[in-house]
């Protein structure tokens, strides 16, 4: 079995929409970007065999793109916000990998101080973005992860984590509002050419995208005003690409902040890492 520092690590964050990967080179630090990422929609109902077939084509295509060949062997680390998939990960990735993942939560080290009522009640995906944003960028600092849910995560001048905001995402908004009311329609998500629509669907679509817009723009102020002044502001998340450019606010764009947290909560606990999976 290859020493610890030796291995590559895959990083898998699991979402309510969507499956991410990300592929470390071995021996690389806490800020180093993935080799290769992958993206799958999240399936709500996985066997552990089939997360090891998922794995296992994943892994290989990542290897592809980053030029080298698939590790019989590697560590791993699991971000998952689906309680009913996280046992079928967290055996389909030891299988595969012949190790024992590590898993976000209560018991893993993330080498900052949290200023939490209960640190367990912290989602992983967004210890992993506040983890990152500090590295990255320095404190205090914020990180914004579009996503179903719309997480925004303040980091102190202190580099500890403050805390952060939940809200529902631009996508679960547009679910809610044609569930919800019998005469609105399922729309398209795209920017509205004007803010007064002429039309149902043109209506919503400005309602939905430019509230979404305005309210972001509206928490990171008041985020600002907690954190007592201005911050980096980091966006991150399946939607961000579309809506960076369109916030008030300057903001910077890292598609791989998730990955890149969940890969340094990795490295800050070895006594976890190359644990053999029973068989």
């Amino acid at each position: 079995m290859p020493e610890n520092r030796s291995l590559f690590v895959l990083a898998t964050d699991i979402g309510n929409t969507e499956t991410t990967f990300g592929f470390f080179a071995p021996e690389t630090g806490p800020n180093a970007e993935p080799l290769a990422t992958f993206a799958l929609t999240t399936k709500k109902h996985l066997t552990a065999d089939e997360v090891r077939l998922s794995v296992r084509e994943v892994l290989q295509l990542m290897a592809e793109d980053a030029g080298t060949a698939a590790p019989a062997s590697f560590g791993s680390i699991l971000s998952c916000v689906v309680p009913s998939l996280t046992e079928a990960w967290r055996e389909g990735l030891g299988v595969t990998s012949g190790l024992r993942p590590l898993v976000v939560g209560p018991g893993l080290k993330s080498g900052m101080r949290l200023a939490y009522k209960d640190p367990a009640e912290i989602g992983p995906d967004r210890l992993a973005d506040a983890v990152a944003v500090r590295t990255r960028y320095g404190a205090p600092a914020v990180a914004v992860d579009f996503g179903t849910t719309l997480n925004i995560e303040a980091v102190g001048a202190d580099g500890s984590f403050r805390g952060g905001i939940i809200a529902p995402g631009l996508s679960l908004g547009a679910k809610a509002l044609s569930a919800s009311a019998a005469r609105l329609p399922e729309i398209e998500l795209s920017m509205p050419v004007h803010a007064i629509g002429t039309s149902t669907a043109e209506a919503m679509r400005s309602g939905l995208v430019l509230g979404e817009l305005a309210k972001v723009d509206g928490l990171i102020d008041c985020v600002f005003d907690e954190l007592g002044g201005e911050a980096l502001v980091a966006v991150t998340g399946s939607q961000a690409r579309e809506l960076t450019a369109l916030l008030r606010h300057e903001v910077t764009a890292d598609a791989t902040l998730t990955l890149r947290g969940l890969h340094e909560i990795y490295l800050s606990n070895p006594k976890l890492q190359g644990r053999a999976v029973a068989r």
